[in-house]
Parts: structure tokens; sequence; C-alpha cells
């Protein structure tokens, strides 16, 4: 049974939340484990007509079948986390390992005072920033030394492979986007780390080998929110026209947006070893796909989008997203 991993190929708000619900619910996935920065990052899901957000536990915490991880390489924020658990009765299924790093009240106050970072860098304002550098500096508080998760405290890593063993299938979800990354994005407008496919593998503990698909999330258009270079973006009044205003899930903060950008696209599957590829909101670029999930049944200029997109990535659209529901999706993987 498959391990895989789901990546954002922008600048986050690719629609991950979807995706990884999608595929929770099609696959009988027994373990999600969430990689990436932290709280600072929200998925958004929507089920049965219920929107649904998470920043801590993965977007898999509506199955009450499926136990839900926080790789080591993940910041916590013991209070969001545990208002989650709540939310989605998974006290008995949620698992944090002990080397998660802490936030504290005093890195919420840094990342929204220090002018630098909120004011020019546009961050979210959580904490993770100056939590990363604090574990970077080795003062960082860790899960396994805060008393408000202790019951939930696990070895993510050799969770995993013991459910590998087992052959159950386990999704890894990463956060953001692939251009919100440390190393290999628009810097310094980024992330406090790297969120790329490799550095997920990193965060939950598992070596590449064990990767069976790297499945890169693309929106049919781009979108950020913060600061940084976005080529091509378009104007608040253009952004309207095309129905393509978006906000925040974290922030509530208006998102830039551009059109779909096939350079980056490309440069984004090399840098995740993207092995397929998945593409939301096809039904914002065209709304007669709306709810479709047989791709015979999508308009002709939708298909020709999706066709060149295929041809100049070399890779298949595995996955179709064409509306807001979980099962609005073009399933193509067999």
């Amino acid at each position: 049974m498959p391990c895989n991993i789901v990546v954002g190929g922008f600048f986050g708000d690719e629609g991950k939340g979807k995706i990884v619900a999608y595929l929770v619910k099609k696959d009988n996935v027994r373990l999600a484990a969430r990689g990436g920065v932290g709280p600072n990052a929200g998925h958004t899901f929507n089920l049965n007509g219920q929107t649904f957000k998470v920043r801590m536990l993965p977007s898999a915490a509506f199955n009450v079948t499926t136990n839900l991880a926080i790789g080591a390489g993940v910041l916590v924020d013991p209070m969001i986390l545990l208002k989650e658990i709540s939310t989605f009765h998974a006290h008995g299924r949620t698992f944090v390992d002990p080397h998660c790093g802490i936030i504290k009240e005093e890195h919420i106050r840094q990342d929204s005072n220090e002018s630098f970072l909120k004011e020019r860098i546009g961050t979210t304002g959580t904490g993770t920033g100056p939590a990363n550098s604090d574990r970077a500096l080795r003062k960082l508080t860790l899960a396994m030394d805060c008393s408000e998760i202790k019951n939930y405290l696990n070895d993510v890593s050799c969770m995993i492979h013991s459910d590998l063993d087992k052959k159950n299938n386990v999704l890894l979800e990463g956060t953001q986007g692939t251009y919100l990354s440390l190393y290999h994005g628009g810097y310094p407008f980024v992330t406090s780390k790297d969120v790329t496919a490799s550095s997920v593998c990193a965060d939950v503990g598992i070596g590449p080998k064990y990767i069976d698909d790297v499945i890169v999330v693309f929106k049919s258009y781009i979108t950020r929110v913060g600061g940084g270079p976005l080529e091509n973006e378009l104007g608040k009044e253009e952004t309207q026209k095309r129905g393509w205003q978006e906000y925040g899930s974290v922030t509530g903060r208006e998102r830039r947006s551009s059109p779909f950008n096939i350079g980056l696209a490309k440069k984004s599957i090399r840098l995740n070893g993207g092995t397929s590829f998945a593409l939301t909101k096809l039904d914002v670029l065209f709304p007669e796909c709306a709810g479709v999930t047989d791709y015979s049944k999508l308009s002709s200029p939708s298909k020709k989008f999706v066709e060149e997109i295929e041809a100049e990535l070399g890779l298949k659209a595995e996955l179709i997203g064409t509306g807001a529901e979980v099962d609005a999706v073009i399933d193509q993987r067999h």
C-alpha cells in the first residue's frame, strides 16, 4: 500500500486541504501525518455543505477511522491543537511527536510586533518564525516538555513505518507552497523553513525511498498573501472581475492574484520530484464545469487548458477539482 505526499506547487492556497480530504475519503487512509511549518497555514475543505478549517491537524481530521499525526519538524500551538482535537472528536487518534517545537505567547508577541516580519514580509503573526529561530538556537521548548499535550505524545516516525510494514495507506500533508520555501522561494518573502516534499519527509521522519507518489497541487490561477514578487500580478479590479478574489484562511487578508504560470509549475515539479499533479478550482475559470466528475463531460475550452498544462509538465492531472465539495473531483488515477 502507498505512502504519498501532497504539497503545494505555488505560494500556498492551492487547495491542498481539499485534495487531502478527498484522498482520505476515497483511499481508506489509515494514517495522515502533517509536515510543514505549523499553525500559520490553514487548510480548508468542504464536506456535506459544511466548511472546515484546520491549522494543526491534518485535513483527514473529519474521518474517524484515520489516525492523525504531527511530525517532529512541525511547530505546535497547544491551544489551537486542543481546540481542533475537540472539534473533530479526535482525542484517541491524535499523536504529536515529542520533538515538535512549542509556540509560546512570547513568540506570537514577537511575530506581531517585529516591524520587518509583520509589515514588510507580511507574516501571519502566529509565532512560527520566532519559534523556528529559537529552535535553531537550541532554546525552544519541545512537546516532550509541554504538560498541556502530554497525553498525545508518540514517535511519529515509528508510527509511519509501523503502518507501512502492515501495508496500510499513509498520506503525508505539506503546508504552504513551494515558492514560500526558505531556500527556494523569493527570499526574504518566504516562510521560516523549507516546505518542499523533501522537507515533509524530514519533518515526519521517513526516508525518500519509502515514498510512492508526490502529488503537487496547483490552482488554476495563482494567489498569494503578503509581500514578495508575483509575476503578471492582476489589479484588484481585474481580480474581482475574474471571480478570483480570495482571503487567507488564517489572517483573513485579501490574496493577490495572477494567471497560471507554467514556468513556475515546471520548476515546482522538479523541486518536489512530482510524479503527478492535482489541479484545483477549474470551475472558477470555467463555471460550466462546476461539479463535473467525469473528464469526458468537461467543456472543450477547459479540456484544452488542462491538456496544455499536462503537455508542458509531461505529467497527468490525476485529480481535478471542480467545486468546493470534497467529492467534486475528477479522478484519473486508474
